[in-house]
């Protein structure tokens, strides 16, 4: 998710911790915000919305709400050619970020599907593994 051709992280108010109420969550959505902002948030931004027709939203983005463990994937392995979100084709490579643990994964995982209006609860480093044995349907 980390590219060095994207722009500075940006910060909004509106991605941000107090969307979450539920105390567990926010144990895992804490360190996810911090690690998101770290690995994500240059090209996704930190509020979400990508940058222009360069990088794809994952706020109200239906390719990122369709499959939290295709996003797991994605975050480890990377994704390379045609994706389609919210009508819009986007073909700008992402690197994967390897060096994530299953717990990281899990935290930025919990983060990013507990703000923007969703609410998934907390999504486990054991459900993280789960989902990285098996490669998803990267297209739909």
């Amino acid at each position: 998710m980390l590219l060095a051709s994207c722009a500075p992280k940006t910060s909004n108010s509106e991605s941000n911790l107090s969307d979450i109420s539920d105390s567990t969550v926010m144990q895992y959505a804490i360190p996810g915000k911090a690690l998101y902002e770290s690995y994500c948030g240059n090209c996704h931004q930190s509020n979400g919305e990508g940058l222009g027709k360069l990088i794809p939203p994952l706020k109200n983005a239906d390719y990122f709400k369709a499959s939290i463990q295709r996003t797991v994937w994605i975050m480890r392995n990377g994704l390379e050619g045609e994706v389609l979100v919210n009508g819009q084709i986007y073909n700008q490579p992402m690197p994967g970020n390897t060096e994530l643990t299953p717990l990281e994964l899990a935290q930025i995982s919990t983060y990013l599907y507990n703000i923007w209006g969703i609410n998934e609860g907390v999504i486990t480093s054991s459900v993280v593994e789960k989902y990285l044995r098996e490669t998803p349907n990267l297209k739909d």
